[in-house]
C-alpha cells in the first residue's frame, strides 16, 4: 500500500460497530469481515495477507482510559499493539486521560516539595488559608504569589515531555502505541488512528501557560482538579484532560 493510500485510511467514517469500548475489541477479532478492522491492521503496518488470526480484548487498571491489547499471529511471527480508546459524542467534549494524587505524581516526575505544596493547595488536598478566595477549599493559581506562579510554570514547562508522555502513553508493557478516536454524533460515526508519538505532539504542541480560569494548559491539556465525587476526598486528586477530536484537526 502506499503512503497516499495510507493517508486517506488515517480516518474515515463509519455507520454501526462503535457502541463502547469493547465493540472495538470485537470489530478487531471479527477483523476478516470488518472493513474499519481490515483499515486500522493496514495503517499499524500488517500485510493482511500473512495475518492469521487477531485477538483483541480490554484492559483495564492501566491507565485511567480503556485500552485494547491486540495480539495478532502472523505466519512467521507474533506481535502486539495496544490502543488507546477515545469514544466522542460532544466535538466540544472533555476527556479525562490521567488522574492521580499529587504524591503519586511527585514519586512519577520527583516533584520538589515546595511544589507540592502548590498542587496540593490547588486540588485542595491542604487546605488554604488566605481569605478571600474563589472557593475557600482550594487555591487557584492566579490566586498564588508571581513567585510561586514562577515555580508551577518553571517545573511544568521543564519537564514536560516527560509529563506528557506519562499522560497519554503511560509506561511498561501496557503503554499505549496507538490512539484510536471515535466521534458519534448525529447518527454519523467518524475516527481517526494516529500513532501515540502523533498524538503526543498534537495534543503536547504549544506552551504551558495558566488558563483563563486559573488552571494549568500544557498545550492542548487541560491540567484541573478533579472535582466532583459527592464532596468525597477523591475531588481533591490532579487530573488532566483533552478534547481528543482535535486529533481529527490534525
Amino acid at each position: 500500500m502506499c503512503p497516499t493510500d495510507l493517508v486517506k485510511l488515517g480516518s474515515s467514517t463509519a455507520k454501526e460497530g462503535f457502541a463502547n469500548e469493547r465493540s472495538i475489541a470485537e470489530k478487531f477479532n471479527n477483523w476478516k469481515n470488518d472493513a474499519d478492522a481490515k483499515k486500522w491492521l493496514e495503517l499499524m503496518g500488517y500485510n493482511l495477507p500473512e495475518i492469521e488470526k487477531v485477538i483483541a480484548v480490554i484492559v483495564h487498571g492501566y491507565k485511567t482510559d480503556v485500552q485494547v491489547q491486540i495480539t495478532i499471529f502472523m505466519k512467521t511471527a507474533i506481535s502486539a499493539e495496544n490502543l488507546s480508546v477515545k469514544l466522542v459524542s460532544n466535538p466540544q467534549g472533555f476527556n479525562q486521560v490521567d488522574k492521580r494524587w499529587v504524591d503519586r505524581y511527585k514519586e512519577l516526575w520527583n516533584i520538589p516539595d515546595d511544589i507540592v505544596k502548590l498542587l496540593k493547595l490547588f486540588t485542595g488536598e491542604i487546605k488554604p488559608t488566605e481569605t478571600n478566595l474563589r472557593d475557600t477549599r482550594r487555591m487557584y493559581f492566579d490566586e498564588m504569589t508571581e513567585d510561586d506562579r514562577r515555580k508551577i510554570l518553571g517545573f511544568f514547562t521543564k519537564n514536560k515531555i516527560l509529563i506528557v508522555t506519562d499522560i497519554l502513553k503511560g509506561r511498561g508493557i501496557f503503554s499505549a502505541g496507538w490512539m484510536l478516536v471515535v466521534l458519534r454524533t448525529g447518527g454519523k460515526v467518524e475516527w481517526v488512528l494516529k500513532t501515540i508519538n502523533e498524538a503526543m505532539n498534537v495534543f503536547g504542541n504549544g506552551e504551558v501557560v495558566f488558563s483563563p480560569r486559573g488552571s494549568l494548559d500544557i498545550g492542548l491539556i487541560g491540567m484541573q482538579r478533579k472535582g466532583g465525587d459527592g464532596g468525597r476526598p477523591t475531588a481533591n486528586m490532579l487530573q488532566f484532560k483533552i478534547n481528543p477530536v482535535n486529533l481529527m484537526d490534525d
